[in-house]
């Protein structure tokens, strides 16, 4: 969606894919760094005292979360590191797959220049003023996923359970990071079965049901609403722009 918007708007299609991805890197290195930092000063041992899935803890969970997580920022770090080298793999690739096929060859041409400016993008990122932004996109991941992050430890406290909280910031930040491959709108059905069972060692079977109702509107369904209020009354504006030309700003 966020590509379709920006698209919409006039940026580049390949533009649109770096800016997504490299926004994607920042989310990444957060949780590659904030994970590793919260472990080394001890946080989440009394996980490994909790779940058991497939024999395996909470803890064990969690880190095999940063397994992946890690495997990820390498690739991406290849990525920002040998941006020539990648497009030139994705080149030969596109040209391989173009020799074989007549219709994906008549678009090829097209397709080579949205890598060259894929590539210029990605290039982009490697100055000083790049590694900046993405410095800052990285920082500011933390406060956007908050209300992700949170959302556990608020549900339950809203069924009046106790618990560490930072095991709980733990737990989630696990749930979220597999949340990112669910195959489903807004990870819905699998979020749901997913936080029951990471969660089941803090939550009595009979409240499982409540806690996940009071989880969906923390993490999904608030920010849902105060978006559509707020979407709403740009709508709105935007109308009145149309019935009557004079509110409307002047370009420029």
């Amino acid at each position: 969606m966020t590509m379709y918007t920006m698209r919409r708007y006039g940026v580049p299609l390949p533009v649109a894919v770096t800016s997504t991805f490299m926004s994607f890197v920042a989310t990444v290195l957060f949780f590659a760094i904030a994970g590793p930092l919260a472990v080394v000063f001890g946080a989440g041992r009394s996980l490994g005292q909790r779940g058991n899935v497939l024999g395996l803890s909470l803890f064990d969970l969690f880190l095999g979360s940063l397994s992946i997580i890690a495997g990820i920022g390498l690739l991406m770090a290849v990525v920002l590191l040998f941006p020539r080298f990648v497009r030139d793999l994705i080149h030969r690739a596109a040209e391989w797959i173009g020799h074989r096929s007549q219709r994906f060859a008549a678009r090829l041409t097209k397709l080579q220049t949205g890598i060259d400016q894929a590539h210029e993008s990605v290039v982009a990122f490697k100055s000083l003023r790049g590694l900046l932004a993405l410095f800052w996109a990285t920082v500011l991941s933390g406060p956007s996923h908050a209300n992700k992050l949170l959302a556990g430890y608020v549900a339950l406290r809203a069924l009046g359970i106790h618990t560490n909280f930072v095991d709980i910031l733990l737990v989630q930040t696990l749930v979220m990071f597999l949340l990112y491959f669910a195959p489903t709108p807004g990870a819905s059905g699998v979020g749901e079965v997913l936080s029951a069972a990471v969660m089941s060692s803090y939550v009595p079977r009979e409240l499982t049901p409540i806690y996940i109702l009071v989880w969906r509107l923390t993490l999904s369904y608030f920010t849902l609403a105060f978006g559509f209020l707020v979407f709403s009354s740009w709508v709105r504006q935007g109308l009145k722009g149309v019935e009557d030309p004079a509110l409307v700003e002047p370009a420029g």
